[in-house]
């Protein structure tokens, strides 16, 4: 089956002087990964490189996204992956823009999983984690509440090893983005993204 494209986003919480994710449970009832706590993100829809916003992707951030692309990718089918995040953010926690409009420019490219199934699963995705620091934002986090899609929605502390069931691609972008916060906690745009493959059982990595 051809992976579909998806992505996903680590919203970062460090009001408390720490760093914590925001996470969420899919429901037992989800045919793809049900009862695993995961990011906010899904399927990137046809018609999210139409959604409105305020501000582009920073210049990095767009070139790395068209760097690993397929032949042809314009910028508008790069951005539709930022806005399908942000768009999934809004549907499964309620957390939003109170104007209505995405902000791109803070938006970090951090990692991509390429074509990865879980065991059990016929579905592939090609998936681009996206990461944004709350205070960096305009996101109401106020508007937090679970929805059809995510339930249980809570921010991980991530200092200490969750006792969460998480998947293996979910536990390994976020083990990387630690060692990333530990290097440089600013995150600059232009870090380096961790390119997730399977290949005999086993994630392959490589970078952009």
């Amino acid at each position: 089956m051809r992976p579909q494209d998806a992505a996903a986003l680590l919203l970062i919480d460090r009001s408390h002087g720490y760093s914590q994710v925001l996470v969420g449970r899919r429901g037992s009832g989800h045919v793809f990964m049900p009862d695993v706590y995961v990011f906010p993100g899904g399927r990137r829809d046809p018609r999210d490189h139409a959604l409105p916003f305020a501000s582009d992707l920073h210049p990095l951030v767009l070139d790395k996204l068209l760097a690993d692309a397929p032949a042809g990718t314009n910028a508008a089918r790069a951005r539709a992956l930022a806005l399908a995040a942000l768009r999934e953010l809004a549907e499964e926690t309620g957390i939003g823009f109170s104007t209505g409009r995405a902000d791109l420019a803070k938006l970090r490219y951090v990692a991509r999983a390429r074509a990865i199934t879980p065991p059990g699963h016929i579905r592939r995705y090609d998936t681009r984690f996206f990461l944004a620091f709350a205070d960096e934002t305009a996101l109401d986090l106020a508007a937090l509440q679970d929805s059809a899609e995510l339930q249980d929605l809570q921010w991980l502390d991530m200092r200490v090893v969750s006792g969460l069931k998480l998947p293996r691609i979910t536990q390994t972008v976020l083990e990387d983005v630690k060692t990333l916060l530990i290097s440089d906690p600013s995150l600059p745009f232009g870090t380096p993204v961790s390119c997730y493959s399977m290949r005999h059982g086993r994630f392959v990595r490589s970078r952009l």
